[in-house]
């Protein structure tokens, strides 16, 4: 009979094993954002960047896609208009106190509810869908290589790859001024 370790089961779920590929250091923004664009041309599309600062000349480059989180919001805001609107008519029915002679089921006063209720399930799946992305997106890419300098005054590019296309990628990132290249 074999027994299951816990500690091993959850650190096997939350800390895949590293993904292959290339790491390259840059000291300067252009030759940073000219490896980007490089790796673009090459068909390497998938690369992870570091930056001790936003910078909007990175983003140019790297155009990234449209987070899907912004579709759990919406979902769990339309969701939420619904359910208002829901509770506020069936509580109406349920318990019917006519007043001034309106109609028992009005819409304008119950507005607000469903406004409330629309914020309150946007902001709660748009927690949601962060921590599924979060947590299928560190499964399915791995861990990726990483330096301490590139929170103080390097930039930094991390290309997954197979060992067939190291080489490849290496050369592009020295050919664009990396101060650096390793393996990771």
């Amino acid at each position: 009979m074999t027994s299951l370790n816990p500690v091993a089961v959850l650190k096997g779920l939350f800390h895949p094993p590293p993904t292959p590929g290339v790491l390259g250091v840059f000291g300067q923004l252009d030759a940073t954002v000219d490896a980007i664009r490089k790796l673009k041309a090459g068909d390497y599309h998938d690369c992870t960047v570091y930056s001790p600062i936003p910078r909007h000349e990175l983003e140019g480059a790297l155009a990234q896609r449209v987070s899907p989180v912004r579709m759990f919001t919406l979902v769990g805001g339309i969701a939420g208009c619904a359910i208002g609107a829901w509770i506020t008519l069936y509580m109406s029915y349920d318990w019917p106190v006519q007043v001034g002679g309106k109609p028992i089921g009005s819409i304008p006063p119950y507005v607000v509810i469903m406004f409330e209720m629309t914020i309150l399930f946007g902001a709660l799946t748009t927690i949601l869908g962060i921590l599924f992305n979060a947590l299928f997106a560190a499964r399915r890419v791995g861990t990726v290589a990483w330096d301490p300098r590139f929170t103080n005054d390097k930039f930094g590019i991390f290309v997954p790859c197979g060992p067939d296309k190291a080489g490849s990628v290496e050369q592009l990132l020295r050919g664009s001024g990396a101060e650096e290249v390793r393996r990771a």
